[in-house]
């Protein structure tokens, strides 16, 4: 059977990757998953300067699911080149770093910094913000400036070029096309939705951002939905992610319009969920005699 799937100008082996932020900078799990049997490993979002995040608590378990403010924790471009890098560059898989900024020009900068470093194959642009300030929020809500800093990110690499996009806007075609429009290769959905979640007894937020980015089972039917409208909006690439937790998840998400899948929450939950879903799409292919991927993609019957 066929796996294989193309994002852009990356030729993955199959086409489960990890979500950003949920697998650290790869060699957190690597004792648990073999690196080389993913389609690529998506590292946990960078920034140009390292980040400290959101004060705690950061994480907190809900219904079907948790939330996060972690804040975009992360060590940096520089330190990740140089201290990351290094191990993801073993492996064969496909490594493709998500980035971030608080402007066009750090979103620029960012993106030809990573663009000359070897072993960096794609890149996955974040202009979606569940858990950080308002004002940065408009990168990924109004489509003009989308369009803006999308198109101004793609004058700087040749690398293929991802854009992740919020689920927390009114019209998501809008923006996908938007970001189409402004060259990107592929687009992946959804990010987090933001939500909240109170102490009933103190009276207090559980969350020390007091809101934060729900994720898991409870949003799988929104990001399937979002998926479903995107697919039918736009021509490039999708990459789907949210409440991903097995393969028949992952084969369902194909089915409405994804190229490929994300996984992230099940990483929390089981550490090698990861390789259980790439075995079970196999498995689900074998037993359905689906001899190549690419024939499940969009083909939900309406």
């Amino acid at each position: 059977m066929n796996l294989s799937v193309d994002i852009g100008k990356l030729k993955l082996n199959n086409p489960v990757m990890t979500a950003s932020g949920t697998f650290g900078y790869g060699e957190e799990y690597s004792e648990f998953v073999d690196l080389d049997r993913l389609g690529a490993v998506v590292v946990k979002g960078l920034s140009l300067q390292p980040r400290e995040g959101n004060p705690p608590p950061r994480i907190i378990e809900t219904p079907a699911g948790m939330l996060n403010a972690i804040g975009l924790q992360n060590i940096g471009i520089g330190r990740f080149v140089k201290e990351k890098l290094p191990f993801l560059r073993r492996f064969g898989t496909k490594v493709i770093v998500n980035f971030f900024g608080d402007s066009i020009e750090e979103y620029s900068e960012a993106a030809r910094r990573l663009s000359g470093e070897e072993g960096i194959h794609g890149l996955e642009m974040n202009i979606s913000c569940p858990n950080k300030e308002a004002g940065w929020c408009i990168f990924g809500t109004d489509p003009r400036v989308t369009f803006e800093v999308v198109s101004a990110v793609r004058k700087v690499t040749d690398l293929t070029l991802i854009v992740k996009l919020s689920p927390n806007v009114t019209d998501i075609a809008t923006m996908a096309r938007a970001a189409e429009e402004a060259g990107a290769d592929a687009l992946s959905l959804i990010n987090t939705i933001t939500g909240m979640a109170i102490d009933a007894f103190t009276r207090k937020p559980k969350l020390g951002n007091i809101t934060g980015g729900l994720s898991g089972p409870a949003v799988k039917p929104v990001a399937l939905r979002m998926v479903w409208e995107v697919h039918k909006a736009v021509k490039v690439p999708i990459v789907g992610m949210g409440g991903i937790m097995n393969a028949q998840d992952a084969i369902e998400f194909f089915i409405a319009g994804a190229t490929a899948v994300a996984v992230g929450t099940a990483n929390f939950v089981k550490p090698a969920a990861i390789g259980d879903i790439i075995n079970g799409i196999e498995r689900f292919m074998t037993d359905n005699a689906v001899p190549d991927v690419k024939e499940l993609i969009g083909s939900l019957i309406t």
